[in-house]
């Protein structure tokens, strides 16, 4: 029983990881980008790097939400699978 309640927390935090890790990584590296051009630019507004990460999650959310919403509902079936048995 102790092994079963592991194995679902255990899966659960790799479901998480696995749908926010490339949300955060996209943002990541165009706050990145964002920051070596305004260096270079000397333009340093704080709107500039806001705009450019909520624009490439927004159009991750439209590509990939359906793979998202499809790993969420495998899990929510495994877990609802292991509930009946």
């Amino acid at each position: 029983m102790q092994t079963e309640v592991v194995d679902v927390f255990r899966d659960g935090i790799g479901v998480a990881i696995r749908l926010a890790a490339p949300m955060l990584l996209l943002s990541m590296v165009v706050g990145v980008l964002t920051a070596i051009l305004q260096a270079v630019t000397q333009i340093h507004e704080q709107t500039i790097s806001f705009i450019m990460k909520l624009i490439v999650v927004v159009l991750f959310l439209v590509l990939g939400g359906s793979w998202m919403m499809s790993t969420l509902q495998e899990y929510a079936l495994e877990l609802f699978e292991l509930l009946r048995a």
